[in-house]
């Protein structure tokens, strides 16, 4: 029995010398390097300014196009009393095929055209406007993503170090227990106790045993689970170091959440600015150069044309002002959220202060519980090797530090936790 728990102790202390020590820092940057929403955030961003350079090209360079097309409308002539097909019609008076008005016998062009729209100076600054909030808006999400991630991997991270200490305290508990049992084993040898006393702590020590399993179990799932959050294809050895997460103080200013709503403002804004410009003139300078010609293709037949087109949109039905209105009451659901989300975000700061204090009180009551036990525990030592107490005693009062640790840790725990979400809110 003895050989079992320094057996557990050798294999502890050999995995605390061997394995990789990590802290919280670690797998927040992991989490953050690995977050797909942060990745697409950022090639958002590379993807706008190709689309700003697109539209640059769209409004602000010419359109060069080259053309061509050979257009062939031949007749079978029956001038003569004879039918003859002839691809090009000369003379033709009786025959079956298009009339030569249509197609003067055939087309021939080819020509190179340019399209440059003028005045777009207005139109691409909207679009560029549009591109730098859209621009913001990602950068925004990236801080908000960070900050999300930030708290889920403490949460996970919490969670891991709740397991670690739960096996400290099974493997303590079990230390404690095999010592007792040394003394009884001694005790029952020289019949002041009975055989059945020693095994019943014997089986109590069992019970103290599997709870280490138990936890070391938990244990590696949590940290499996941490892996999974943050990305990480891992399974090493790990001794994750201690944290203690304090209350950071009091958001000075608006709330970094509150910028998202300001953002989308900027965004529906933006948008109506650019259903708009359908509705601003629009002047385009256009030339082409080449060769048209009909019958045959005549070299003589080249030359170039160009020209000015205005157009300005004057009535499509109201849809301008149907427009704005919904991006009137698209602004107006922003602000109610905003308004709600303020109210939310203000009670559950309240609501985390509040059971922090109280779990506070808690835990320096539990930690004064947990010190009188272990002076019980030194006093019933000292009793049980002079035979003055029942095993059942010591027993239930093993059962009873057990039970007062696992409150103590739950608090503390809990107490990280609710600072966690506190500082998540406080942003």
């Amino acid at each position: 029995m003895s050989t079992l728990v320094f057996f557990i102790f050798f294999l502890s202390l050999t995995t605390a010398l061997t394995a990789q020590t990590r802290d919280l820092s670690f797998y927040q940057n992991k989490a953050r390097e690995n977050s797909p929403l942060i990745n697409k955030s950022n090639n958002n961003n590379k993807i706008l300014q190709l689309d700003l350079r697109q539209v640059n090209s769209i409004l602000k360079k010419p359109g060069i196009n080259l053309e061509a097309g050979i257009l062939f409308a031949p007749i079978i002539s029956r001038d003569n009393n004879s039918n003859n097909f002839q691809w090009v019609s000369k003379t033709a008076s009786d025959y079956v095929g298009y009339d030569q008005a249509y197609s003067d016998g055939g087309q021939y062009q080819g020509f190179i055209s340019l399209n440059q729209g003028i005045l777009n100076g207005s139109r691409y600054k909207d679009y560029e406007n549009m591109a730098e909030i859209s621009q913001r808006i990602n950068e925004n999400d990236i801080l908000l993503y960070e900050h999300e991630i930030k708290q889920l991997v403490s949460h996970q991270y919490i969670l891991c170090l709740r397991s670690k200490k739960q096996m400290d305290i099974s493997r303590q508990l079990a230390a404690d227990m095999e010592s007792q049992l040394n003394i009884l084993q001694k005790l029952v040898e020289k019949a002041i106790y009975r055989q059945t006393d020693l095994m019943l702590l014997q089986v109590e020590f069992q019970n103290y045993k599997l709870m280490f399993s138990t936890y070391q179990s938990e244990y590696q799932n949590n940290i499996s689970d941490l892996n999974l959050l943050c990305g990480l294809d891992d399974t090493t050895d790990l001794e994750l170091m201690e944290t203690d997460f304090r209350i950071k103080p009091d958001t000075i200013g608006e709330s970094f959440f509150l910028s998202s709503f300001k953002l989308d403002s900027l965004g529906i804004n933006s948008n109506q600015a650019i259903f708009e410009q359908r509705y601003k003139p629009r002047l385009d300078l256009f030339a082409t150069a080449g060769m048209s010609s009909i019958y045959l293709p005549d070299l003589r037949r080249f030359g170039f044309s160009t020209g000015l087109t205005f157009k300005w949109n004057i009535f499509d039905g109201r849809q301008k002002s149907l427009e704005r209105e919904k991006t009137s009451i698209k602004l107006q659901t922003l602000n109610f959220d905003k308004q709600n989300f303020m109210i939310k975000h203000k009670v559950n700061k309240n609501k985390y202060l509040e059971n922090i204090a109280s779990i506070d009180q808690r835990i320096n009551i539990t930690n004064k519980q947990l010190e009188d036990y272990e002076y019980l525990l030194q006093v019933y030592s000292m009793e049980i090797s002079q035979a003055q107490i029942s095993v059942m005693d010591l027993k239930n009062l093993f059962k009873d530090i057990a039970i007062k640790k696992q409150e103590n840790l739950d608090l503390k725990m809990q107490q990280q936790a609710l600072i966690n979400l506190y500082n998540y809110w406080n942003f």
